[in-house]
Formats: structure tokens, C-alpha cells, sequence
């Protein structure tokens, strides 16, 4: 019945998924897992006041998982809450992808673009332990989320992720990395201005996560270059974008002149997700 009612206050608040998130918010308070609330009995009473507390905030759309205080990615948890981009699960594919790129290699360099709370960066260092993986994020909220989790993923036993603040566009970025990196990923922010957005990611989410622009390509425009001088030859580029960015985000890629065998690629549901690319010829001299 707890759930229940909590579901039902949740959909009439329109939230996208209330029972689900009705069980996980329990589940936080409880400390269990969604199978464990099958045969759950009644809830004392204190428990009980800090979930319909919860409830409540999840009505007005702070996200679940910063009630929660953590989000799942591949096979890591990661801490999150203000001032850090809630890591989405349709972006465990381009994480995925990393790794099938970097599978063959022993001690592969691998370098995430803007990482928010590090998700990508720590997928591949759990994944994958002989990779060096360097992680760069601007904002300096979020950054401190970032080495809170690379800590924390350290601490268990995982490769240690390098954390740089800095901005991905910036033609000094890991210049000591020129022509040596073996794949450059980025999950950038790439919401065309004045779109419009869920309240949970408007209210909640960072600005400089989200918003890229007229066309929401202005940052892409940077990080090409980046990843271009980073990349040795016939190394690999992936770039996630919005939904309707899968035609324009790989003739972006194209018309930059440095890459071959630009594909986009789908999520599970079928939408374009992320575009990948690998680099053509000899890295410029500097």
C-alpha cells in the first residue's frame, strides 16, 4: 500500500516512470533492493516519514537520483546529486562502444571530454584495467563529483582515472598527449538554445551540461579540433548528440576534413545516439 499510494502521488505529479521510482526511493530508505520489497512487511514509522518526504520531493521533479544520491552506469554506481549531469542510460552504449574499440589493445590511452560525474571514464577504467583514462571536465561543480567517484571506483580496487579540469575546446588541452591517444569520447552538451527540456533536467541539471548553441553543435565544433591533435593515426572518435542531431552531427564530423568512416549509430529505442569516426592521416606537425 506505501508503494502504491507513492506511485499514485507520483503519476498524478507526472512523473514519466512513478512505480519505479516509487520502489527505488523505498528502496534508498531501506537500504534493499526492488526484489527484496516483495515480500516486504509493514514500514516502522520513522522509515516510513523520510519516504513520503522523498515522495514529495520527487513530485515537485528533483531528480531520483539525487534523492537517491547515486546512478547505476554499466557495472559502477556512481554518486551524484546538484551541480553535476545526471549520467542517462542510452550513454552506457557510446561507453560500450569505447571499450570494443580498445578491447585488442594492452595498455590503451583513452580520453573523455567533458565527463560530468565521470561516468564514461570510469566504465572504461572498470572495465578495461590496463587503460590510462583521463577524464576532463570545466565546470568546477562538477568536477568535485568527478573526483569524488574516481576516488571512490579507486578505492575499490579499479584503475585510477586521471581528472583534469579544463575546457575541451581549448587548443592547449593535454598537449603533452598529442598524436598518442587511442580513442577520444565525448558526451558533450549539445541542446540547441531554447529548446525545450523535462523540468527534471531545465531545474536540475548543469547549464554547461546541456546547452550547445543555435544548433547545439558549437561545442562539437571545438572538440573536433581537440580530438583531432589528441588522436594518433587510425585512432577513434565518438560523440554523443541529441536525437535530432543525427544527420547534421556527422556531416559536422566530415566537412572537418580530418576523419573517415563517420557512422551514427541508433540507441535501443531506435533514435540516433552518437556519432563515431576514425582519423585519417599523419598528425600535423606542431
Amino acid at each position: 500500500m506505501l508503494v502504491a499510494d507513492a506511485a499514485r502521488r507520483l503519476a498524478a505529479a507526472g512523473v514519466a516512470s512513478p512505480r519505479v521510482d516509487a520502489e527505488l526511493l523505498l528502496c534508498a530508505v531501506l537500504g534493499t533492493t526492488r526484489t527484496a520489497l516483495l515480500t516486504l512487511g509493514e514500514v516502522a514509522a520513522e522509515p516510513a516519514a523520510r519516504f513520503a518526504a522523498l515522495v514529495e520531493e520527487r513530485a515537485t521533479r528533483v531528480p531520483l537520483q539525487h534523492l537517491t544520491g547515486t546512478a547505476p552506469f554499466r557495472h559502477v554506481e556512481l554518486s551524484v546529486g546538484p551541480g553535476v549531469f545526471v549520467p542517462r542510460p542510452e550513454t552506457e552504449l557510446i561507453a560500450g562502444w569505447v571499450l570494443e574499440r580498445i578491447a585488442d589493445l594492452n595498455e590503451p590511452t583513452v580520453v573523455d571530454l567533458g565527463t560530468g560525474s565521470g561516468a564514461i571514464a570510469l566504465a572504461v577504467a572498470n572495465e578495461h584495467p590496463g587503460a590510462r583514462v583521463v577524464a576532463v571536465e570545466r565546470d568546477p561543480g562538477a568536477i568535485e563529483w568527478t573526483r569524488h567517484n574516481a576516488a571512490t571506483r579507486a578505492a575499490a580496487g579499479d584503475t585510477p582515472v586521471e581528472v583534469l579540469a579544463g575546457d575541451m575546446t581549448d587548443p592547449q588541452l593535454l598537449t603533452e598527449l598529442d598524436g598518442r591517444v587511442d580513442v577520444v569520447v565525448s558526451n558533450p552538451p549539445y541542446v540547441p538554445d531554447g529548446a525545450g527540456l523535462p523540468q527534471e533536467v531545465a531545474d536540475h541539471d548543469p547549464p554547461l551540461a546541456l546547452w550547445g548553441g543555435p544548433d547545439g553543435l558549437d561545442v562539437v565544433r571545438g572538440l573536433l579540433g581537440t580530438a583531432a591533435r589528441l588522436l594518433r593515426p587510425g585512432g577513434r572518435l565518438g560523440i554523443e548528440h541529441a536525437d535530432q542531431q543525427g544527420t547534421s552531427l556527422p556531416e559536422l564530423v566530415r566537412r572537418h576534413g580530418r576523419w573517415a568512416e563517420v557512422t551514427d549509430h541508433h540507441d535501443l529505442a531506435g533514435r540516433p545516439r552518437y556519432t563515431t569516426a576514425q582519423l585519417t592521416g599523419h598528425h600535423p606537425a606542431r
